[in-house]
Order: structure tokens, then sequence, then C-alpha cells
């Protein structure tokens, strides 16, 4: 009997593809597998550290006083006693107004008042002897005062013709030459006094509670690169403002040298006293949008999400307010490969030990 050939060719092909089924799905058996291996992370324990942060703020250089000298009343300058840029003591003259027409009204009632205070004198005697009515002197006191008081506004309307600084301080550019008209109002140039300034500088509502007179301040200007200027908080303002809600607090810096001038601005730095607080480092960090979250390791290896609340940040790290508390376990380095439910294995060093050294410094 003879077997047909073509048996043994179909037994073959069935052979092959169920050889091939088999080879498919050893290798789909691996890939499968692969996808349940653990991701290789780093993470640390969470710990309270010591932290000092800071507020930093850009201010405005005020003079501690500050005014624009003017003239009281219309008239030519005579003379000029400064020029611009001079530091000047309180009361030091500026300049003098011409006030030849006043010299001579002062001449005048000064001349006035004597007689009238001779008359004075003279009806007052004869008074005591009764030679003349009481109504008489008195009529002649009241001239004698009238008198007086022309003598004591003359006077002051000559002391008017001498400007001088309210304050002790420094001059801004000369506005007024000799020969010059002013009239009230007239600019005849600024005074600061500049020796201490103020800086006022935003802050918002919601660090009102950690601000103080007294904390320190440091402020640094582009004008001087490298330079740190020392101040304290002096006042902080009664109210808030309704647009920024942020107040205004006034530091108070020492400036021998001058070298703040009004008007410049200065970055201002405010330390906030130390305290124990949850730092990680920012990297650990995953930002979507306006949510912030970390990828927190659970007791069975996996790792779940957990929103949490970021405080303020500086040199690398970042308080945490909400979401975390001390001993939780986070992945600090790995982040971009989790998922909720993801298994990990620890691999890498692990950045704790620097997170917390830079804590220490801050």
């Amino acid at each position: 009997m003879r077997i047909p050939t073509a048996r043994p060719a179909a037994l073959l092909l069935v052979l092959a593809g169920v050889l091939g089924l088999a080879g498919c799905g050893n290798e789909a058996a691996p890939r499968q597998a692969g996808g349940d291996r653990p991701v290789p992370v780093t993470t640390a324990l969470l710990r309270p550290q010591a932290w000092s942060d800071t507020v930093q703020a850009l201010g405005t250089v005020k003079a501690r006083e500050s005014v624009t000298v003017t003239a009281k009343v219309s008239e030519t300058v005579q003379r000029v006693h400064f020029d611009s840029g001079d530091v000047v003591a309180a009361g030091a003259p500026l300049i003098t107004l011409s006030g030849q027409a006043q010299q001579a009204a002062l001449v005048e009632a000064q001349a006035s008042a004597n007689e009238a205070d001779r008359l004075y004198r003279r009806q007052s005697e004869l008074a005591a002897q009764q030679l003349i009515a009481r109504s008489q002197l008195d009529t002649q006191r009241a001239t004698r005062d009238a008198a007086r008081a022309r003598v004591a506004q003359m006077r002051a309307e000559i002391g008017d013709r001498t400007i001088r600084a309210p304050f002790a301080g420094v001059l801004g550019l000369r506005q007024v030459s000799p020969g010059s008209l002013v009239t009230p109002g007239t600019a005849i140039a600024t005074l600061d006094d500049t020796a201490r300034v103020f800086v006022d500088f935003p802050v918002p509502e919601a660090l009102l509670a950690n601000i103080a007179p007294g904390q320190q301040l440091a402020g640094s200007s582009a004008a001087y690169p490298g330079r740190t200027f020392d101040g304290t908080v002096s006042t902080i303002d009664a109210r808030i403002d309704e647009a920024t809600r942020a107040l205004t607090v006034r530091g108070d810096f020492a400036n021998t040298d001058r070298a703040l001038r009004p008007g410049m601005l200065l970055q201002v730095t405010l330390s906030r006293p130390e305290r124990q607080a949850l730092l990680l480092p920012e990297i650990a960090v995953v930002q979507v949008g306006n949510d912030s979250y970390v990828f927190k390791v659970k007791g069975d290896g996996s790792v779940e999400r957990a929103d949490v609340r970021i405080g303020t940040r500086r040199d690398g790290l970042a308080e945490v307010l909400e979401g975390l508390k001390a001993g939780d376990k986070i992945v600090i380095d790995g982040t971009g490969k989790l998922r909720p439910g993801s298994k990990i294995i620890e691999g890498g060093a692990k950045p704790a030990a620097a997170a917390k050294s830079g804590a220490k410094r801050g």
C-alpha cells in the first residue's frame, strides 16, 4: 500500500505553525513580565529640619526728611549762599532776598513805636497825678502796643527775606541765581536728609504674622555690585492694599557715605526667624498646572500620588506646608517613569543627606 506524498507535507506545515505560535508566545511572555519590573528610584524619609527662609522684594529709597525749598514772598534774589550738592546744617542761610523797602518800613515803625512809648510814659505820670483821664492813658497804651506789633511784623517780613535750611541735609541742584525773581512756590533747591534712609517695599499679606519691627534686612543695588546695605524693619503699614493684597514695610538703613539716594531701586532681603519645617529637594515635586504632587512610597513597595502645598523655595529645597508628614518616604529621583501603583526599587545615590546639609546651611 502506498502512502500519499501530500500528507507528510501537510503534517509538516501544521507542525511548523504550532512551533511558530509557541515561539511568539514565548516572546510575548518576557515582554509582559518586563512591564512589571520595579522602577529604580531614589527615596528619602521626611524629617523636620531647621529652616530659615527669606522674603525678597523690590523697594524704593526715600530720604528720612525731604523738602523742596521755596520762598514765602515775591522778591528778587540778592545773594545765594550755597552751591549744588552742598551739605548744610539746620538753619543755614540759603538765599537772601532784596528787602530794602522792608528795612525802610522797619525804621519808620521803630520810630513810631519809640514815640508812642514816650507818650505813654508821660501820660502815665500825669494819670498818677490825676491830671488826665484814665481812658486817655488806656488809649495811649493801645497806640503803643500797636506800634510795637508793627515793628515785630516788619522784622518778620525781613526774616522771610532770608531763606534757611529747615533741617540738616544735602542740597540738590540750585534753581535760582542772583537777580532772579522768585514768588511763593518757586523751587529754589531740594533738601534731603540722607544720613539715614527709608526703604519701602511690599510684602504679601500671608506673611504678616512673620514680620515684626527690628528684623534684619539686607539690601543690594545694581549701582553697587557686590555691596550689601544693612538695615532693620522700622514700621509696618497699618493697611493692606486691597488691589494687591500686600502691605508696605518700611526699612531703616544707615547711609553715612550717602551712597543710597532717594528714588533708587533696592533689592531687599528679609530674613525670617528660624523654625522647624519639612523640606524636600525641588526635583521631587511634580508640577502640573497649578497642582503640585509627589510620589509617596507605600508599605507594599508601590507608590501613590500625594498632593502637596509648597511654601518657600531656596537653594534647591522646597518647604512642604500640607500633604505630607514626618516619617513619610517619598521618591526624590526617578519620578518621570512612575505612575500611581508602580513598584519601585532603590537605585542610585540618595540625596537626602545633601538636602539636610543644604537646609542647615540655610
